[in-house]
């Protein structure tokens, strides 16, 4: 499975590299706090499959980047592969 670094992510956004950015977490969290993208929760991700491309680079995230690794999972069975986990999630993003 791909892994991207908050730094990584920070380096793509600013380079302006084509890629969809994923929220998968719950709309209490993201009204908390979020870096943007479309927001898919994790429960609805199977339903939505249309709005997830499968010839770019996507990017899902979540607090930690344990939920979006399970999701990244299940994309993968259903033919996904440019997929890349935000590693440590939200959690990283802000210690940065």
């Amino acid at each position: 499975m791909n892994q991207l670094s908050p730094e990584e992510l920070k380096a793509w956004r600013a380079s302006s590299k084509d890629f969809l950015l994923v929220d998968i977490r719950e709309d209490w969290e993201r009204e908390a706090f979020n870096i943007g993208g479309l927001h898919i929760p994790m429960g609805d991700i199977t339903r939505r499959l249309n709005e997830i491309p499968k010839d770019k680079d996507v990017v899902l995230y979540c607090e930690k980047g344990i939920r979006s690794v399970i999701v990244i999972q299940r994309l993968e069975d259903a033919g996904f592969h440019k997929l890349f986990n935000l590693a440590g999630g939200m959690k990283a993003w802000k210690a940065l």
